[in-house]
Parts: C-alpha cells; sequence; structure tokens
C-alpha cells in the first residue's frame, strides 16, 4: 500500500494527515475551514484516493494558515506515499468540466516543483473562503511534491464551478500520473532518478 501519514504543529495550526494513494475515494475530513473540506472531499473522490485530516488553525485570524499547511501536509504525504517512484507513469492530464466552466490540469512528477497557475477567479470569496487560498494550497502542494502542476482555466464566470473543476482535474491528472504502468521498467527517466 502506497500510503503516507503526516503531522504538523505550529503555534498556528495542528495538522494530521493520513494519505492513501490507492483507495476507494473515501474522506474522513475535519478542516476547519467548509469550502476547502468540499474541494479535499471531491478531490479524492474523483482521484480514488483515501483522504483523513484533522485541522486545528487559528481560522478566526482567517484560513491562510490552515489551507497553506494543510496543502504542504498534503504535499509530503503525496512524495513520500510515491516512495521509489518505480513503475509509475509520471506524467498525467485531465480536463474537467463544471456546468460553464473549464479547467485542465497537468502534471509531471519530476522532482522539481512548479507551479503554472493560469486562471482568473471572478470573486475574491466563496463563502467565507477567501479564493486568493487557491493558489497558495496548489503552490505549498506542488513545492512539497515536488511536482510540475500547470492550472489553466479555459473559461468559466463563476468561482465555485472553476476552483471546483480545478481540484476535480487535478485529482484526475494525479491519479494518472501516479498509476502504476507495466511497461515502464524502473524510474521513468534518462537520468534514472527522479
Amino acid at each position: 500500500m502506497r500510503t503516507a501519514t503526516i503531522e504538523r504543529n505550529t503555534g498556528e495550526t495542528q495538522i494530521k494527515l493520513h494519505f492513501t494513494m490507492d483507495g476507494e475515494g473515501k474522506s474522513d475530513l475535519e478542516t476547519g475551514v467548509p469550502f476547502l473540506t468540499h474541494m479535499l472531499d471531491l478531490f479524492t473522490k474523483h482521484g480514488h484516493f483515501n483522504l483523513a485530516v484533522t485541522a486545528n488553525g487559528d481560522t478566526e485570524v482567517d484560513d491562510h494558515h490552515t489551507t497553506e499547511d494543510i496543502g504542504i501536509c498534503l504535499g509530503l504525504a503525496l512524495k513520500q506515499a510515491l516512495g521509489d517512484k518505480k513503475g509509475i507513469k509520471r506524467y498525467g492530464s485531465a480536463f474537467v468540466p463544471m456546468d460553464e466552466a473549464l479547467a485542465q490540469v497537468v502534471v509531471d512528477l519530476s522532482n522539481r516543483p512548479h507551479l503554472e497557475f493560469r486562471a482568473t477567479l471572478p470573486s475574491q470569496k466563496v463563502g467565507t473562503f477567501d479564493t486568493e487560498l487557491v493558489h497558495e494550497f496548489l503552490w505549498k502542494l506542488a513545492l512539497e511534491a515536488r511536482m510540475n502542476l500547470h492550472v489553466i482555466v479555459h473559461y468559466g464566470s463563476n468561482t465555485h464551478h472553476i476552483i471546483e473543476a480545478i481540484f476535480k482535474a487535478m485529482a484526475r491528472a494525479l491519479d494518472e500520473a501516479t498509476s502504476i504502468d507495466e511497461r515502464v521498467k524502473g524510474i521513468p527517466s534518462t537520468k534514472g532518478l527522479l
């Protein structure tokens, strides 16, 4: 089983996260940030992962630290669960529509962290959630997972739909990239290392 458990305790947040790469789409989430909980739930479902998160953060200030630190923990868990990366497809891509919105996500589990975020979010908030935190979450996820993460929103007018399409597309792209391909012998790189 490709799994990882990450604990992160700071003066701002206390997080415990358990991730199973080859899961059943099951989630058990207590993030303290309702919109992020919703996004992680559908990420888990559409990526066929299992994800449990218990987070206590300074949400009385805002959702920034909790969202950022969950991104850090999920990235660390993804990297740890991948292990030596032998036999994985390495690359993944997905287009996902959500009503009027269309998002594309492309990933490379390259051990070279980079986020390319080409999305315009029309609203600054969805409910109480600051939409600028989507970029923050994705950047920390890409950084700690040490992956290339390219997010392109082709169009959309409803901010909730756009963000939901991004998380679903990321789930499907990561599911593809982390999948084992029997044709791949060893590490999928001419360098022999990822």
